[in-house]
């Protein structure tokens, strides 16, 4: 019996290159007659023909199916939904604008079949990417790492292969703000690394402006580490063991009111922080919602 695979696409307004998208993935699929095929595009309130496109792809091969999702809930709901409704013996995600090399996907299956759970691809070369952009990625990879308790994977994106008992695992994590990244290497299971080279877009600009990925990464750091906390009760300290200064005067007391003020803001901005994660959690709204779909949850049919 064949092994289902499904490739998962995120889409948010690519109007412009959902048919070469398909394309790519049609070539991948018929080099690959071994196994069956199902490709989830996922609609993530797109503003622009996407879902027209998406449909008529659907209408026209069979492999493809859709979920359309009812407002624009960001890339990582969108993946969820794409597990949630995923039917295949494992996954692969992938982006619509092409950036991924679909030579390198067979490479993937193949480090699957030979027990890895979850391969994953490292890029070595990031185009159309400001010099500001790599050093604040580096910056914020290094102290994730080395403030988290687990290894979070610098270069490495949302391109990769994930066996069935992953993405069920991945499915269980019902949180309001998700770092996928972070959650790809808290589950665990067998990794496997291939390396790639991105490519230029296809068309289009990325959907990430730098206030996004500001907010990315403080999702990142507070959904893993209480760190940031503990920075602030080391600060705390440092700052009660300064005594005895000799300046004088009205100036000096102005600086030091100002000082302490600006480290008392920071420290309450940080557990702000986690208390926003904690409100939002406690709420217990689902991650996304469902405005229309060509399939059904895989829990419709049962989980193997």
């Amino acid at each position: 019996m064949k092994k289902t695979i499904t490739i998962i696409v995120p889409c948010y307004n690519e109007h412009e290159v959902l048919r070469q998208c398909h394309s790519s993935l049609t070539a991948l699929m018929q080099s690959q007659p071994d196994y069956d095929w199902e490709v989830l595009m996922i609609n993530d309130g797109s503003t622009d023909d996407t879902l027209d496109i998406i449909k008529e792809l659907a209408a026209a091969d069979p492999r493809v199916q859709y979920v359309d999702l009812s407002r624009n809930f960001g890339k990582e709901a969108a993946m969820l939904a794409g597990m949630d409704y995923a039917k295949g013996d494992c996954v692969i995600e992938v982006d619509a604008d092409l950036q991924f090399p679909p030579d390198v996907i067979p490479l993937m299956i193949e480090r699957w079949q030979h027990g890895y759970a979850d391969v994953y691809g490292r890029y070595t070369y990031r185009p159309q990417e400001s010099w500001p952009r790599r050093v604040l990625t580096r910056m914020f990879y290094r102290l994730l790492r080395a403030a988290s308790q687990f290894d979070v994977m610098p270069e490495v994106g949302d391109f990769r292969l994930l066996d069935r008992k992953c993405v069920d695992a991945l499915c269980t994590l019902r949180e309001q703000q998700r770092y996928t990244k972070g959650l790809y290497d808290w589950i665990g299971f067998k990794k496997c690394e291939v390396t790639f080279e991105k490519t230029e877009r296809v068309a289009g600009t990325s959907k990430y402006s730098m206030r996004q990925l500001f907010a990315l990464a403080c999702d990142g750091l507070t959904s893993f580490t209480t760190a940031p906390l503990r920075l602030a009760i080391l600060g705390g300290l440092i700052i009660s063991l300064i005594y005895n200064d000799p300046a004088q005067g009205f100036p000096t007391l102005i600086v030091v009111m100002l000082f302490l003020g600006g480290v008392e803001l920071l420290a309450l901005g940080i557990i702000g922080e986690y208390v926003g994660k904690i409100f939002n959690e406690t709420k217990r709204r689902p991650v996304y919602f469902v405005n229309s779909s060509s399939t059904t949850p895989r829990d419709a049919n049962g989980k193997s």
